[in-house]
């Protein structure tokens, strides 16, 4: 099974360390490297300024992504090596790296053929908390070119790799990729062939397209207008996670993560029957199982949810590392009389609709809105969001499962609930990163619980009727719910 969760959670069985890093001359000609004049994307920039206002904050505030995986049989260090730095030098992703100031942030480009990792033994750790400090304390923010590191730990017959990098870098696809090319490239490197790969696009002409786009939009756009017209009728801001979250608006507060089963896969395969059934898919009864919940749990009888989309688009760009992701607004009213069924049409066409709104970021729209709109969503801002990965349509899902690959993130601060759904061949999984508080605790319980009620009956009788909402509903002992 594929581990997700916080770096915290990550157990590696200590072994031999070895970490690839850039070398000090890289390091240096990434310091002199020219201004680019292309610009973060959208969600880097955004990323970048949140940084930037969070520097003085006592743990490290920006996203470390972490993927490891087992390659079994012993290390060839000299091929390890060979192929971390084909890696990163494909990607030109790893070339920019951003200065950023309280006024923007400006491009700098390392040429290619200064780049070099090289690699360093750390010897044995005593434990695993040994390890994951290590990984995160040799991985620099976003503020540094080399917010990226790589890494092995051998032991008799197998050796596990990571591979550290900054979101800045990264997103969930990339993540993927990540996997199956260094697994390739180590395959390519201890046997000097040079096959299974597809010759990725530019991250730097993909943010260069996007910013050229997004420069001709205008408050007569027809999608900034959708925007506009969306928040408004949310009360002028984005949506909030239903139930209370116990945070303190003053300080930090910290992540947590919880796990939970969903279904295994006869059941995923009834709820996708049961959506076909009305002409929705499996993502549209995701939606309509979140509006019911938030239906019952809180009395919403209008739904706006957030969901992130991927902006790939030309070929080379699926090959690519990167932060190609925009989120997307899914909205739509529940009715008088609201059902599983009868929701999952109007949502997937909410879904359908939203995705037209993927090329126009919702931090243009916020660019281009004065005090008369009636906007009040503040710079930094986050909102609740719902993530659905089909995983089976991943080439080689069994090969991540036996290789125990997993997907890690540092444990940042959160002011809301980001919740993901991994379906896979054989089971379908639900993790939730959240405000690290009891209340929130408490919440994501209540309303994990809903949401198995609803694709519970949905399995066994084909569609679920809510109750009436209840006011009195966090006050209630909560269902039996089983974290994984």
């Amino acid at each position: 099974m594929v581990a997700f969760g916080l770096i915290d959670e990550w157990e590696p069985t200590p072994g031999l360390l070895t970490t690839w890093s850039p070398t000090d001359a890289s390091r240096a000609a990434a310091a002199a490297a020219p201004v680019h004049p292309a610009r973060p994307s959208h969600i880097q920039q955004a990323y970048l300024e949140a940084a930037y206002r969070n520097r003085g904050s006592s743990f490290r505030f920006s996203r470390l992504c972490l993927v490891t995986f087992r390659i079994e049989g012993k290390l060839d260090a000299a091929a390890m090596g060979r192929a971390f730095n084909t890696f990163v030098k494909r990607h030109d992703s790893f070339s920019s790296w951003f200065e950023t100031t309280s006024t923007g942030s400006v491009r700098h480009v390392v040429d290619v053929d200064d780049i070099a990792l090289e690699a360093t033994a750390f010897g044995m750790p005593s434990d695993a908390a040994d390890i994951r400090r290590h990984v995160e304390d040799t991985t620099p923010g976003p503020e540094s070119w080399d917010c990226f590191s790589f890494g092995t730990i051998e032991h008799d017959d197998h050796f596990v790799v990571y591979a550290a990098v900054d979101h800045l870098d990264t997103d969930g696809i990339s993540q993927a990729l990540t996997y199956y090319e260094l697994r390739q490239l180590y395959r390519n490197a201890v046997t000097g062939e040079s096959d299974g790969l597809f010759t990725p696009g530019s991250y730097v002409e993909y943010c260069t397209r996007e910013r050229t786009e997004s420069d001709t939009t205008t408050l007569e756009s027809a999608a900034v207008r959708t925007w506009i017209d969306l928040v408004t009728d949310n009360g002028g801001d984005l949506p909030t996670f239903p139930l209370p979250l116990g945070r303190n608006s003053v300080d930090y507060t910290r992540t947590s993560h919880s796990s939970f089963p969903l279904f295994d896969g006869a059941k995923a395969q009834a709820v996708d029957e049961a959506c076909a059934g009305v002409g929705a898919k499996f993502i549209g009864g995701i939606f309509a199982a979140a509006a019911l919940a938030e239906y019952e749990l809180a009395g919403r009888n209008s739904y706006l949810g957030l969901t992130p989309k991927s902006t790939r688009t030309l070929p080379g760009e699926f090959a690519s590392i990167g932060w190609f992701s925009s989120l997307v607004p899914v909205k739509f009213e529940l009715g008088s009389q609201p059902t599983f069924l009868g929701l999952a049409v109007v949502a997937q066409q909410a879904f359908d609709s939203g995705k037209l709104l993927a090329n126009t970021s919702y931090h243009r729209v916020l660019e281009l809105v004065g005090p008369e709109h009636g906007i009040t969503t503040q710079p930094g801002w986050t909102a609740p969001m719902i993530s659905y990965v089909d995983v089976r349509k991943l080439p080689g899902e069994a090969e991540l499962d036996a290789a125990g690959a997993g997907l890690y993130g540092n444990r940042g601060s959160s002011e809301e609930v980001f919740m993901w759904i991994n379906r896979f061949e054989d089971h379908t999984g639900v993790e939730f990163l959240y405000p690290g508080t009891d209340e929130a605790d408490r919440s994501i319980d209540l309303y994990f619980a809903k949401i198995f009620e609803i694709f519970t009956a949905v399995v066994e009788s084909g569609d679920y009727v809510p109750q009436v909402p209840d006011a009195s509903t966090f006050a209630r002992e909560l269902p039996d719910v089983s974290r994984v």
